[in-house]
């Protein structure tokens, strides 16, 4: 479920065109006002005034919350807090793997409370990237790859089943 601006109090929300495919943008210059210099931002603010602005409804994320943001000041002390709305989370099984485990739970309680279990899903698109679990018990022959997958899928069976079934269980989850 991707967060969908209701509100665009800057007229922020522009078109790009690139190749004939137009894109929907959030300009970062549309943010003006006494105080505000958005240009002299860090970039990392720039990409989190980005995702105010294309996520701004009114209620969580404001205008005032925006003007905060742009109107950062780099010497004074931090007092307030930035909504950050990710669009897509990546995350690698070491810390995966327990999120879905409390998924998969948060899901037999709602059962056991008579809700929709369906309905316990993650808020964002979530992808996991195992990479770094596999040892390489065989090289130097051509099957090397091969064996090492087997032996892989052998050692972590239960975990991969599992994995295999959040994916299929849970909306915008893929491993």
């Amino acid at each position: 479920m991707t967060a969908v601006a209701s509100q665009d109090s800057f007229g922020a929300k522009s078109t790009l065109d690139v190749d004939g495919t137009s894109y929907e943008i959030f300009r970062l210059d549309a943010v003006t006002g006494e105080g505000l210099d958005v240009a002299s931002l860090p970039f990392s603010l720039k990409v989190l005034l980005e995702n105010l602005l294309r996520t701004e409804d009114g209620a969580d994320i404001t205008a005032d919350d925006i003007k905060a943001l742009a109107g950062w000041d780099e010497n004074a002390q931090p007092d307030k807090e930035i909504q950050f709305t990710p669009a897509r989370v990546i995350m690698q099984d070491f810390t995966g793997v327990p999120c879905v485990v409390d998924l998969a739970t948060m899901r037999e309680a709602m059962a056991e409370l008579g809700g929709d279990p369906s309905k316990i899903n993650p808020l964002a698109p979530a992808e996991m990237v195992i990479d770094h679990s596999v040892i390489a018990d065989v090289f130097g022959t051509p099957e090397a790859f091969e064996r090492n997958v087997e032996i892989e899928y052998e050692r972590n069976r239960e975990r991969y089943q599992f994995l295999r079934w959040g994916q299929g269980a849970f909306d915008d989850f893929k491993v």
